[in-house]
């Protein structure tokens, strides 16, 4: 058995404010480490800027080797640590939501999700990688996962076809709007209360699912944001948080809800060989995903993917001219 103590970060970010975001997360992640001296700390994926739909959004993907992945290299050598995040990276002459672990020395791993979800394909392509890597820190397999990779069965299934021994990830589980009013208003709150219920059990699922231990960094906050196909409408989401560090039969070990706000999380795992616990089923979700969910996962993925493909093909996207 291989023993190690982990932090996960859970972040409350600003829409658009790449620098201040992560000079927060280093300042985070500097006192998180002086309280608890961890060998692996995980900040969730879109640690640049939530992913929300809004312009704001077209102008913060960054270099792969930017300013994002500089910060997590500069910080995993100074503090002898491993250290994941996520962020849209710029790459071949696309962008990807990249989830990347860095190594004590600087050497990093990528992973890039492999279906954005739902509004986040306007503003970046998903990748075909299975998000397993081999960790020269660790001394294990170790399993990425971004987003609503979290979220299906076949992620989990993956996980333990190529035996990963410990999954390391992150999420920006945004909410149905909390601004509306009326029926439609206490239609979206009831499918926010559901979405806090399903973010709660899911990392101790993973790990029933997967027989390994998990650690899921999450966003936490309110962001206004836009209405896909409605400008004019606003939509104030709320990232529902539920850092958590779980064992390999799904006991919480230590976690951070919605109301707990910004903060980390600190626990000492075990790796062992997997033992799943509960078996893997064919449907699609882990969480059951309401009507609702699964529509606006549908419209948002269709309507996404058609104008990434046709903002790229005409070159409206602003990284595109800094490739020039």
């Amino acid at each position: 058995m291989i023993d190690m103590k982990i932090v996960a970060i859970q972040p409350a970010l600003q829409l658009g404010q790449v620098e201040a975001n992560l000079q927060k997360l280093e300042q985070l992640i500097l006192a998180a480490y002086q309280e608890h001296t961890p060998d692996v700390i995980v900040l969730p994926e879109s640690m640049t800027s939530p992913n929300v739909y809004s312009p704001q959004a077209l102008l913060t993907p960054q270099p792969l080797d930017g300013e994002p992945l500089q910060l997590l290299i500069r910080l995993a050598k100074q503090l002898n640590v491993v250290i994941t995040g996520g962020f849209v990276a710029i790459r071949d002459g696309h962008t990807y939501g990249t989830y990347v672990m860095v190594e004590r020395n600087g050497d990093y791993h990528l992973h890039d999700k492999d279906i954005p979800t739902a509004w986040e394909q306007n503003f970046y392509r998903g990748g075909s990688d299975d998000g397993i890597v081999d960790s020269s820190s660790l001394n294990c397999k170790v399993a990425l996962l971004s987003g609503w990779e979290w979220a299906r069965f076949r992620t989990a299934r993956r996980v333990r076809e190529q035996h990963a021994q410990l999954i390391l990830g992150g999420m920006c589980w945004y909410s149905m709007p909390i601004n509306w009013y009326g029926l439609l208003g206490t239609w979206m709150r009831r499918e926010h209360e559901i979405y806090k219920q399903q973010s709660e059990a899911l990392p101790a699922q993973m790990a029933r699912l997967t027989g390994i231990p998990v650690v899921h960094a999450a966003h936490v906050g309110e962001i206004l944001s836009d209405m896909p196909m409605l400008p004019y409408v606003k939509w104030l989401t709320e990232m529902v948080g539920e850092t958590q560090i779980c064992d390999a039969a799904g006991n919480v070990l230590a976690r951070m809800s919605l109301a707990d706000g910004e903060g980390y999380i600190a626990a000492e795992i075990e790796l062992a060989e997997p033992k799943p616990v509960d078996p893997l089923a064919s449907s699609y979700w882990i969480p059951d995903m309401t009507l609702t969910s699964k529509l606006a996962w549908h419209v948002g993925n269709l309507h996404g993917g058609l104008m990434y493909r046709v903002r790229h093909r005409l070159k409206k996207f602003p990284w595109q001219k800094q490739l020039k």
